[in-house]
This record gives C-alpha cells, sequence and structure tokens, in this order.
C-alpha cells in the first residue's frame, strides 16, 4: 500500500459512480484516505452506501457528503470538516475532478428544445470553472501536500463535434485550458495539473449522452484491444500519477483508451 502511514488524502468531486468511483477504490487499495463529494437522488443511496462500506474495507478513512459542491457556502463547509478529518499531520495529496452536470440538447432542433445560451453557462460552470474553484479553495484552506497533484477528465468531444454534445464540448475545450494554465501558475506551490482523456466507458453519464449505444459499438470496433475502457483503468493511472515518480508529469492531456483514439 504506496500511501500507508502517510496521511495522505484525496478530495473526489463526483466519486459516487463512473471515473471518480473507479479512481476512490484504487486509492483506496494504496492507502490513500477519501473525501467524496456527490450529487445523487435519494432512491441511489442504499447502493451508493454500500460502495463507501466496501471503500472502508481498506481500512482507509471515508467521509462522504451528498451535496451541491458547485455552492460557495458548500464548498466551504466540505472544506472545515475535511480539514478537521485530515487533523495536524494530513494532507491533500490529489484533487480529482469528476463532476457530470451538463446539458445534452441539439443545437438545430425540430421536436425537441434547442441548445441555449443558459445551457453553455451551466455546462462550462459545472464540468470546467469549478476546477479552479476547488482547486482555489484547497489552496486557501491549506490542505494541499508540498507535492500535490489535481487530475481531472476530459473526452474525445474535446475536438470532436458530436450531436448533443456542444456544451459539454465547450466545457472539455475550457476544462483544458483551466488545466494547462493552473499546471504553470500553481507549479510555484508544488501543485501538478492534468487532465486524463478516457476512451469510451459505460457510465451513468455516457449512457445520458443520445446515441451512446452507436457510440459504443463505434469504440469497440476502433479499440485495437477490442474492449472499451473501464473506471479501473482509469484509476490506474490517477494512481500512477500519485506517486512520486509522477512529480513532473504537469499539464498534459494524458489519453487513457487502450490506442482506441488512434484510428
Amino acid at each position: 500500500m504506496d500511501f500507508k502511514n502517510k496521511n495522505y488524502w484525496a478530495l473526489i468531486l463526483g466519486g459516487s459512480s463512473g471515473l471518480g468511483l473507479g479512481t476512490a477504490k484504487k486509492l483506496a487499495q494504496h492507502g490513500m484516505h477519501l473525501c467524496i463529494v456527490h450529487r445523487d437522488r435519494k432512491e441511489m443511496l442504499p447502493q451508493i452506501h454500500k460502495e463507501f462500506e466496501r471503500l472502508r474495507e481498506n481500512g482507509i478513512n471515508v467521509i462522504t457528503f451528498n451535496e451541491d459542491g458547485l455552492k460557495v457556502e458548500t464548498r466551504n463547509h466540505i472544506l472545515e470538516a475535511l480539514k478537521e478529518s485530515v487533523g495536524q499531520t494530513g494532507t491533500v495529496r490529489v484533487l480529482v475532478h469528476s463532476i457530470a452536470k451538463g446539458n445534452l440538447k441539439p443545437m438545430n432542433a425540430t421536436t425537441e428544445s434547442s441548445l441555449q445560451n443558459a445551457d453553455f453557462h451551466i455546462t462550462i460552470d459545472a464540468m470546467a470553472i469549478s476546477l479552479y474553484d476547488w482547486t482555489r479553495a484547497v489552496i486557501d484552506k491549506e490542505l494541499f501536500c508540498e507535492s500535490a497533484r489535481v487530475v481531472s477528465f476530459t473526452s474525445e468531444g474535446n475536438t470532436k463535434a458530436w450531436p448533443y454534445y456542444a456544451a459539454v464540448s465547450a466545457a472539455k475545450a475550457t476544462l483544458e485550458a483551466i488545466t494547462r494554465n493552473m499546471a504553470v501558475e500553481f507549479a510555484k506551490l508544488g501543485i501538478t495539473s492534468n487532465c486524463i482523456q478516457a476512451g469510451a466507458v459505460d457510465t451513468p453519464s455516457f449512457r445520458a449522452i443520445p446515441g451512446s449505444e452507436t457510440y459504443a459499438e463505434r469504440s469497440l470496433k476502433k479499440n485495437p484491444f477490442n474492449r472499451l475502457t473501464t473506471p479501473h483503468d482509469v484509476g490506474n493511472v490517477v494512481y500512477l500519477l500519485c506517486k512520486d515518480e509522477a512529480a513532473w508529469i504537469n499539464g498534459s492531456v494524458i489519453k487513457v483508451d487502450g490506442g482506441e483514439s488512434l484510428r
């Protein structure tokens, strides 16, 4: 367990499913404590709590918040609770941004509502600008360790146009721009910032995209390994980025897709 006895914490935004939960499982296996922020409906909580209990079976501390992490007052309250849990010797080793809140609407609609200006604002704020907001807040609370990591998740939609995906595509491009600038400006604080571009992953947010079945079939044909990317694949790379040896990886978009994007 690489991180056992180091009192390292991972702050995971959107950690109850998909890439966030996959990352939480991997880091828990290596002894990293977890603070998970998520936003889920009441009927989903029993299964989510089972997943959280499995994380605790690794002998780590896990604190969770089913709250809207996009609100300033909520963010402050969570970080105060995290600071108390971390104590005098603990630090945040990694901030993982896996927030998937956006509008999936077509630009040119005939039978449904089309994408509006407000849809872009909501999506970009939630899926991109909030990365900076949380990073800045963790810095202000002096919670990061001396060599900390910020990791967020982008997609192939950062450069490709897909129906219904325009607002999310704009958010991913913004997310990458913010990451590059944080990589430069926060380096003096010992913080690296990187994006992971995963291949097609069967997650709740992926299934919400209209036509996701077609995308999945296409990805399977493109992938040299003839399978989709999994949350475990992505969690493995976040874990690698958290190791001491990854301290010189900064400002990158790292593809974790088995070569899917090469075709």
